[in-house]
């Protein structure tokens, strides 16, 4: 591993503050070094290799966006080695905003540090940005500084977060190629329409009682593309940001909800990855010492699915009379029974939150599994709907043709 420089500043033992370079491997290198000379290591950060200039350049181009789940990420790894490094958490919170590209996490971050010297404890002190620290996040550090396990937790937050990143990435890139050949069938559709078809228009005009149906039929489409274009693209614009205000009604993100986990080809990648989202929040909440009630709570709010989340309240309704976590989840169709099952014997064992890490591992793997299938039937559809519209269009433009050769010649 290379060396890269980092910027301390210690107290000496006879309580002089200096400030300088030191070269080291890891963080907790440096912080071992300064440490073995009897110094108090007040704030440690490793130096950014970029230049003033690019710097400046990222907090132009990062000035009007928010703190990605990246950061998140990224934060919460750093933060976890300087505080096993031995470095306070106000050190760690300055050197760690130093060095973010982004202006509008670094002023977060520097709020977060004068919280927690105000004497707020971090969960409190992050708990005041929810849009960045959600409920999880928050409850596992709060329940670390009940424990005295704070270093570890973030390493468990900061693993979490990461999975969550990858699952995300791999819905994203499952729609993406789909969605390449969507589009790809559709502007072929219009551009034939548009700038094939019409320069047949002359050829045919005269002679409409010999074309066949289809091809009357597409003159006349094109016809209406070509002088209403405008309308059917306002109108395009128009139904799409309809769909997207639709769905974010109650009624309408229901509606879609619905639809995810129901429809015949996706409903076996959404429902794996709801599954495994939910048991792997619960799991790591119980094993972070969360109470009970709250795991679900935030399980529920997590899991991404309306359905889901109600299904989530209702087992918090049961739990709260005093009902196992099982009786609720074995009346509801979102579980497969073996899942049930499983967490039924975690109940009874005491083991919950080790069995919920198994089965949800298990539903992880079966995501990806879930995404290949998904994306392999999904290709071949695409691509047999992309060739019939363009042949239909093709064949539409050819068979009169033929058939006014035929006449002609008198065959």
């Amino acid at each position: 591993m290379r060396a890269q420089q980092f910027r301390f500043q210690v107290r000496t033992p006879q309580g002089e503050v200096v400030s300088g370079v030191l070269a080291a491997e890891t963080a907790t290198g440096a912080a071992l070094a300064l440490r073995t000379r009897g110094d108090e290591v007040l704030a440690l950060a490793p130096i950014a290799a970029a230049s003033a200039g690019t710097r400046r350049l990222a907090e132009i181009l990062n000035y009007s966006s928010g703190p990605s789940r990246k950061d998140i990420l990224d934060f919460t790894t750093q933060l976890a080695v300087m505080i096993r490094a031995g470095i306070s958490i106000r050190a760690a919170l300055e050197g760690i905003a130093e060095q973010v590209d982004n202006p509008k996490f670094r002023r977060i971050l520097m709020q977060i540090k004068a919280d927690v010297e105000g004497g707020r404890q971090f969960s409190e002190a992050i708990s005041r940005h929810p849009k960045l620290f959600g409920p999880l996040y928050v409850s596992m550090v709060r329940a670390s500084e009940m424990s005295g396990s704070f270093a570890r937790m973030l390493d468990r937050i900061a693993a979490y977060l990461a999975q969550e990143m990858e699952t995300r990435r791999m819905v994203v890139s499952a729609s993406i190629y789909p969605g390449i050949i969507a589009a790809m069938a559709i502007a072929t559709t219009v551009f034939l329409l548009t700038f094939v078809l019409p320069s047949f228009a002359g050829v045919f005009k005269g002679k409409e009682e010999a074309l066949p149906a289809p091809t009357i039929f597409l003159l006349g489409l094109s016809e209406f593309m070509i002088r209403n274009w405008w309308m059917i693209l306002g109108g395009a614009v128009l139904a799409g940001v309809g769909f997207l205000a639709f769905i974010r009604t109650e009624v309408g993100g229901s509606w879609w909800d619905r639809v995810k986990i129901s429809a015949p080809i996706i409903r076996r990648m959404f429902r794996a990855l709801y599954i495994s989202r939910s048991l792997q929040t619960m799991g790591e909440l119980l094993n972070a010492g969360v109470p009970m009630l709250d795991t679900i709570a935030i399980t529920g709010d997590v899991s991404g699915n309306r359905h889901y989340r109600r299904l989530w309240r209702s087992v918090h309704g049961a739990v709260k009379q005093g009902k196992p976590v099982q009786l609720q989840l074995s009346r509801s169709p979102l579980l497969p029974r073996s899942v049930v099952q499983m967490i039924a014997a975690g109940e009874e064992s005491g083991k919950l939150g080790e069995v919920l890490d198994e089965v949800s591992a298990f539903y992880a793997k079966a995501l990806k599994d879930a995404i290949k299938a998904v994306t392999s039937m999904i290709e071949p559809i695409m691509i047999v709907f992309m060739g019939s519209v363009v042949g239909f269009i093709a064949m539409a433009i050819i068979l009169p043709i033929f058939k006014m050769s035929n006449l002609v010649t008198g065959k």
